[in-house]
């Protein structure tokens, strides 16, 4: 039986995957003082500026457990405020700071600077992967 190899997985080979492109994002990400998973909140929050934390959570598709001590995290370094929703108390709207929006201006040169580390994949091979990968996420995520 081959199907049990390890070089058959595709789930192995998008686990390298992940792991490299966090890698790749790492120094660029650490002279701005964010992580990986704050970078991606941010990128959500860049478009919006203020959304509630149900939003965020679906746009992201962080874990919510997760998303609450990212969410922490960036609080603490001042990056967003946590402000209670006034149409409903339990519900908290997640709102850049002014620093956590300056950010986006120091973040212009990542996703260009991603892409020259790939000089030989063409934007739409680029465009392909992206659909497949909806397609393999929606899969998923209607099976769990």
């Amino acid at each position: 039986m081959t199907s049990l190899k390890l070089e058959n997985q595709l789930c192995h080979r998008l686990y390298v995957a992940s792991n490299a492109i966090i890698r790749a994002y790492r120094p660029i990400l650490d002279k701005m003082d964010i992580t990986y998973p704050q970078y991606i909140v941010l990128l959500a929050l860049w478009e919006t500026n203020a959304v509630d934390i149900g939003t965020l959570k679906n746009k992201t598709k962080i874990d919510g457990g997760a998303l609450t001590l990212i969410l922490q995290k960036m609080q603490k370094k001042r990056l967003i405020e946590l402000i209670p929703d006034k149409r409903d108390r339990r519900s908290k709207i997640v709102s850049l700071t002014e620093r956590g929006a300056a950010l986006k201006q120091e973040a212009q040169h990542i996703p260009k600077k991603l892409a020259c580390m790939l000089p030989n994949i063409e934007s739409d091979h680029v465009d392909a992967m992206k659909d497949m990968l909806d397609t393999l996420i929606t899969g998923f995520s209607h099976n769990i």
